[in-house]
């Protein structure tokens, strides 16, 4: 969760208990234990995993209920935790893409989560089956029409309030909404009665890094029950529900769900994290006729009042023949304005958009051409089939920072080329060993991260390999 998410939260003097002990099952007890929820899951026929902010501390994000959790230290009267790294650039852990490949495997048929950290649907889960019961921090809804909109930015409200921006689907023009509940708010049926139906048909709940002790949603996993389905608790702190289950598991959830991983043999994909800009080059005579005036920028697509938070700066350069001054834009909005002879011949303007911190990729390189005519190479491409090709290439080539051209499309008024952009920002790939899993309570044995690391000018480099500790999970 951010911690700007708890400062707008209303006040409420009862938030449960928090600051519990946590519990750690011995090595030899946790290894028994995985191998159980191993052939639990691996004889499901329809599971369903129900998560909460434990899953996200291992991304640097706090939780609210352990021992250095929000709620926590604000009852104790302590600072809160810096984060680690900004919200909007959190990626998804060991868990969350350990859920990928059970649901791209078949096994999980549904995932309800209460957290609001959007880290489910960066991971690559499909939003039809996922209920995000509290909300999502990057997401903005339309109340008229429907329509969702994932940001790459943290949407400035919450408690279902109105937005500054506007649907953006033909015909419709209503005002946004967040889509995160304050305190009194209800949850709503369109996440609310999926997680129900999916839990009553459920023979497995498994709930991951929750303290389940908010309401309602807490008692969604016991309704398996009523069916003969059976509930199974991984978290550090004992919970309420805890006699409810066939089977609890005191350990890092990271550990236990890659040990599980290992255990049925199944991969955990790599994450690859790809965000979108736009480039919109803007002409105009000017009175005499004799210049172009022209207007480069660099933009997010969700609007032109939209920040773009992961470029830090764009350095602008030409060739030499053009005797054009370079320049560096490091605020936003990123733009710059030059002038031409109406006679200039085509030229290319090189484009070097550095990135933000929290990016594994400190750069980008691409060439703009400008020949001042409105484009007739106009296309969209399907975004998926973009998307994946980048993965894919990301993967395979030992570097992130690849790009490719999704949509390019001309605007008559103002005279405009506008280019939509895809950029590899950050590449996680998970590893396990192919012997058996080492459970220790301080490390994740076998299990290792491999991450981008910060590159020079250039944007080749070499991946390197950490070992990823593990932080507790709870809530």
């Amino acid at each position: 969760m951010s911690l700007g998410y708890a400062e707008k939260l209303s006040y409420i003097e009862d938030v449960g208990k928090v600051g519990m002990t946590e519990f750690f099952d011995p090595p030899h007890v946790l290894q028994e234990k995985i191998e159980r929820l191993s052939m639990i899951i691996k004889r499901s026929k329809h599971l369903v995993v129900f998560t909460g902010a434990g899953i996200s501390t291992s991304c640097g994000i706090p939780d609210f209920r352990g021992p250095k959790g929000i709620w926590t230290l604000q009852r104790q009267g302590k600072a809160l935790p810096e984060a680690s790294l900004p919200f909007h650039r959190a990626m998804p852990s060991v868990t969350h893409m350990a859920l990928v490949g059970l649901e791209k495997a078949g096994i999980l048929k549904f995932l309800i989560s209460q957290n609001i950290d959007a880290l489910h649907l960066r991971s690559g889960i499909p939003r039809e089956k996922l209920s995000e019961l509290h909300g999502n921090s990057f997401m903005e809804l339309c109340p008229s029409c429907g329509t969702e909109y994932l940001r790459d930015f943290e949407v400035e409200t919450i408690g279902l309030k109105e937005t500054s921006r506007n649907c953006s689907k033909a015909g419709c023009t209503s005002k946004l909404r967040d889509t995160v509940l304050d305190w009194e708010d209800a949850l709503p049926s369109k996440e609310m009665g999926p997680a129900e139906r999916h839990c009553k048909m459920a023979d497995v709940v498994l709930c991951l890094g929750t303290s389940l002790q908010i309401t309602p949603a807490c008692n969604l996993p016991l309704k398996c029950l009523r069916g003969g389905g059976e509930i199974v608790i991984v978290n550090l702190q004992e919970t309420p529900k805890d006699k409810k289950a066939s089977l609890v598991i005191h350990g890092p959830v990271d550990k236990v769900i890659a040990g599980v991983m290992n255990t049925l043999n199944l991969h955990i994909p790599p994450f690859v994290r790809i965000d979108l800009f736009q480039i919109v080059l803007t002409q105009s005579l000017s009175l005499d006729k004799k210049y172009v005036n022209w207007n480069l920028r660099v933009e997010s697509v969700h609007g032109k009042k939209a920040p773009l938070p992961f470029v830090e700066s764009v350095k602008v350069s030409f060739s030499e023949s053009l005797n054009m001054k370079a320049a560096v834009l490091d605020k936003q909005p990123l733009d710059l304005k030059r002038r031409t002879v109406r006679t200039v011949t085509p030229f290319e303007i090189q484009l070097k958009l550095n990135f933000s911190a929290g990016c594994k990729c400190s750069c980008t390189e691409l060439k703009i051409p400008v020949d001042f005519e409105v484009s007739k190479e106009c296309f969209k491409e399907d975004k998926d089939t973009v998307f994946q090709k980048l993965r894919d290439k990301a993967i395979e080539d030992p570097r992130c920072g690849q790009t490719a051209v999704v949509e390019r499309k001309a605007v008559l008024a103002p005279k405009s080329d506008v280019m939509i952009h895809a950029v590899v920002t950050d590449i996680v790939e998970f590893e396990s060993s192919s012997g058996p899993f080492e459970v220790s309570t301080r490390s994740n044995g076998s299990l290792k991260m491999r991450n981008e690391g910060k590159y020079d000018e250039r944007t080749t480099g070499k991946r390197s390999k950490v070992q990823k500790h593990d932080n507790s999970h709870r809530r």
